[in-house]
């Protein structure tokens, strides 16, 4: 927007307002953004811990917020590293390919569950399965590969480097894979 409001014409005090209310909201999205990851991935590892698929210093609780104060603080920092040397174009490729991929994996795992699982509870069902989810995979997947080469041969490390602690630690200490 901020670039269509440079080959904009019109009164200059409009166009330098309407590059301020732009750039506001893009400020304001980032945080937003920025905040429910910071409060959504502490939990996800916590969660991921819980099942032993991370070491258990990421269950830990602070005894006085009962929030995941570990996984938060070290979430925190990895974020701040990151955000201080890192490209915001290059970053939002990565979480859109990492976010779309997983959306991805999440439509495919309603299929088989539907498949392999037919009496899960299921509290909530995908309507129109399976062109729903396959709608889902292909609207998803169209997006991954409009993304730049560069995004993908990270999005790759980041995969490989997530495999190798899965392989390394958590694929032993799973307890859905170690249950009776």
């Amino acid at each position: 927007m901020i670039t269509a409001l440079v080959q904009a014409n019109g009164p200059l005090a409009l166009i330098n307002a309407s590059r301020f209310i732009v750039a506001l909201g893009a400020v304001i999205a980032m945080g937003s953004v920025l905040l429910v990851f910071q409060l959504g991935q502490p939990r996800i590892f916590f969660s991921m811990s819980r099942d032993g698929l991370l070491p258990p210093v990421m269950a830990k609780v602070h005894p006085k917020y009962r929030t995941p104060y570990v996984g938060t603080i070290l979430t925190g920092l990895f974020v701040a590293t990151f955000a201080a040397f890192a490209n915001i174009a290059e970053v939002v490729d990565l979480t859109n390919i990492g976010t779309l991929f997983a959306f991805v994996l999440v439509s495919v795992g309603v299929i088989v569950l539907r498949r392999l699982e037919p009496d899960r509870s299921r509290p909530f069902r995908v309507p129109g399965v399976p062109f729903t989810p396959l709608f889902s995979v292909f609207a998803c997947g169209y997006l991954m590969f409009q993304l730049p080469t560069v995004t993908w041969k990270r999005f790759g490390i980041w995969l490989l480097v997530g495999l190798v602690i899965y392989f390394l630690y958590g694929m032993r200490h799973s307890r859905l894979r170690n249950k009776p």
